[in-house]
């Protein structure tokens, strides 16, 4: 559906208008127009393709959705694919849902096209309609400030993944299931993977239009977008780091779980050889001997008896000095 349709001239609102005005603003000096677009139809996107001229493989990619996050030059435009990640509206269930925002940009004209991202950029048009010297600059600060909103919102969601993070590991040397730490930590590094698959690629293709080289619609914009790329590279840099953590936490619990078996079979070990000995003695009473030695002893049984208590207490003796039992 249509969010927004509104037109600008030198960094002032002009005002909202309609799908069919478009045309008359997009022609008019120092004016463009700013549409956003929720979950669109593919008649809604024809249109859209109809007023602005998009490009058609720009096009039939925001059709299709589920892109790689990019920046695409064409001609005198520009296609973005950016990935957005939300906490999931389920209370219950703690995974990241991820959405996407494709964004034309050209000479007198922004679109930006919302799909699975609930969180709208309604903040983003009020910042910029504040700043009018900065909106002047035309669509090009536009997709700036979308850009920067996206990447800002990443921050407190890593920020809770090294939380959820330290919480893991502090449970690790605690009386929690091996299996369940397991769990959580694959489950943690799943999340770190969606991370990466957002601000990867964006971060790569940012170079584009903060090197050397500017596309013609991000004129001036150069050292905005190179503080934006500073933040990806933050964020890069984080994921890896905690990607790392994880991978050492794997590592350290596995290790726990080989310790705590280990130290089961030693008092399995243990168990056995108290059992052993007065097995063995017993055993000789069991063969069938013409001659069986002590056979008539009135006292014979209790100083077996006596005698495999005094070896048993023997070896655990030994056994719990030497940290088997």
């Amino acid at each position: 559906m249509l969010v927004n349709c509104v037109a600008y001239q030198n960094g002032k609102k002009l005002g909202d208008i309609t799908v069919a005005e478009i045309s008359d603003y997009v022609t008019r000096p120092e004016c463009f127009v700013w549409v956003a677009l929720f979950e669109p139809t593919e008649s809604e996107i024809d249109e859209m393709a109809l007023e602005f001229d998009l490009h058609p493989l720009a096009v039939e990619d925001a059709r299709k959705g589920h892109q790689r996050p990019k920046i695409e030059e064409y001609d005198d435009s520009l296609f973005v694919v950016i990935h957005t990640l939300e906490p999931s509206s389920d209370a219950a269930d703690h995974e990241l849902q991820s959405g996407e925002i494709d964004i034309f940009v050209g000479r007198n004209y922004i679109l930006s096209v919302r799909s699975g991202a609930e969180k709208g950029f309604q903040d983003v048009r009020t910042r910029a309609e504040q700043e009018p010297e900065l909106l002047s600059r035309g669509p090009g600060y536009v997709l700036y400030a979308l850009m920067d909103a996206v990447v800002d919102r990443y921050f407190p969601l890593l920020d809770a993944l090294e939380t959820e993070l330290e919480r893991i590991e502090e449970q690790i040397f605690a009386e929690v299931s091996p299996r369940a730490n397991i769990e959580a930590l694959y489950g943690l590094k799943q999340k770190l993977m969606v991370f990466r698959h957002a601000v990867r690629p964006l971060l790569e293709s940012l170079g584009d239009i903060s090197g050397a080289r500017v596309p013609l619609v991000c004129a001036g914009m150069r050292e905005y977008f190179r503080d934006v790329s500073d933040h990806l590279q933050r964020l890069d840099q984080t994921i890896e780091s905690i990607r790392e953590t994880v991978s050492t936490a794997i590592s350290v619990n596995l290790s726990m779980i080989n310790l705590q078996e280990n130290a089961t079979m030693k008092r399995l070990a243990a168990y056995a050889a108290l059992i052993a000995v007065p097995t063995m003695i017993v055993g000789v009473y069991g063969m069938n001997f013409e001659y069986m030695p002590e056979l008539h002893w009135r006292y014979g049984y209790a100083l077996v008896l006596g005698i495999m208590a005094a070896v048993d207490g023997y070896i655990f003796y030994r056994l719990r000095r030497s940290g088997w039992l």
